[in-house]
């Protein structure tokens, strides 16, 4: 990515930092720069059409016009009863001055907001503005997001990053259709080379995935950006497949070792099983008996407190310590069941 050079418009951000600090003393600063976003979005506007948008007189928008003038923008004004205002042609405001991981973090949190049913007008208009104020590479990023990217939320995760240069590489090659070579390491430890023909990329909880056909593996497989230590687009086109990514990537996480594997017999209907347990929690067998829950997890005693809220007769097949955690937390709900109520006195 490339992005301006700060040294330019050092002085004039100066300029707009102390005009701020009379402004907020003096002036109504989200006014004055209201009038600048419109006539640099409209082009050409009369002092009346300001004036009844910003619900002030035709007095206050002169003086706002002037605040600009100041600070060194070239506002220009056309005299006469048809007069209005415009910005001099050639001029714009700076773009916004990111490190490439920034903008990174800025467009992901732009089309975040989209997702997340944010569509109230006021909400799209400041999503339309940050936008025009980013670098044109992070805007392109965004258009590139937009078009091969999925996102889920749930919970917040601050814990896995992505180099932005392999998130870059991996939407081109999504886009254009062309294969990839990965250096990837498990969760394992083992480090791979594999041709991966990039179907989809999902970011889940700020955690980058790509859904796509592993050659090495010849199948369907999921990838973890920030587990990537090299990216090379390849001069290979195919033919992408129809995938549900999402489901895909959650479907991953539940088969994704750790410490304890589970097997539990649930005494549901499998459409309500599906219901009430997450698709990342573990993965639904149907079976003679019932459903069959399998799984991988690193806390026994916090996956026995989620079996007990399932609501419904259980039984462990493996391991046996989990028969251990849900008898321990047994207890522990029955001493806080028939613990005498003591006036004053807070559980913990």
């Amino acid at each position: 990515m490339v992005f301006s050079n700060p040294d330019r418009f050092d002085p004039l951000l100066d300029q707009f930092a102390e005009k701020g600090r009379e402004m907020s003393i003096y002036h109504p600063t989200g006014r004055v720069l209201a009038v600048l976003e419109m006539l640099q979005a409209h082009g050409r506007m009369r002092g009346d059409e300001l004036a009844e948008r910003l619900e002030v007189d035709a007095r206050t928008i002169r003086r706002y016009v002037t605040i600009l003038r100041d600070l060194g923008i070239p506002v220009e004004v056309e005299r006469g009863r048809y007069g209005a205002y415009h910005v001099r042609p050639g001029f714009k405001l700076p773009p916004l001055l990111l490190t490439e991981g920034e903008a990174l973090a800025v467009v992901c949190a732009l089309l975040s907001a989209q997702r997340l049913a944010l569509e109230t007008t006021d909400t799209q208009q400041a999503l339309d503005k940050i936008n025009r104020m980013l670098p044109a590479t992070a805007r392109e990023m965004a258009r590139a997001l937009d078009d091969v990217a999925e996102f889920a939320f749930t919970i917040p995760n601050q814990e896995a990053s992505v180099v932005p240069t392999h998130l870059g590489a991996v939407i081109q090659a999504i886009r254009q259709r062309r294969r990839i070579n990965v250096r990837y390491a498990a969760w394992s430890g083992e480090i791979t080379e594999r041709i991966v023909d990039p179907y989809r990329a999902v970011c889940r909880n700020g955690r980058w995935y790509l859904v796509g056909h592993c050659h090495l593996r010849d199948a369907l497989r999921v990838l973890r950006l920030d587990h990537m230590q090299a990216v090379t687009l390849t001069h290979q086109l195919f033919t992408p497949q129809p995938v549900d990514a999402l489901a895909e990537v959650e479907r991953a996480i539940a088969r994704t070792p750790q410490r304890w594997e589970f097997h539990v017999r649930l005494d549901l209907p499998p459409q309500v099983a599906r219901e009430r347990v997450p698709a990342t929690l573990a993965a639904l067998e149907e079976a003679p008996e019932g459903v069959i829950m399998h799984g991988y997890v690193d806390n026994l005693a916090w996956l026995a407190s989620v079996l007990a809220g399932l609501g419904c007769g259980l039984a462990v097949i493996d391991p046996p310590e989990l028969r251990d955690a849900l008898l321990t937390l047994a207890d522990h709900i029955r001493r806080i069941a028939i613990a005498p109520e003591t006036p004053g006195a807070v559980t913990p």
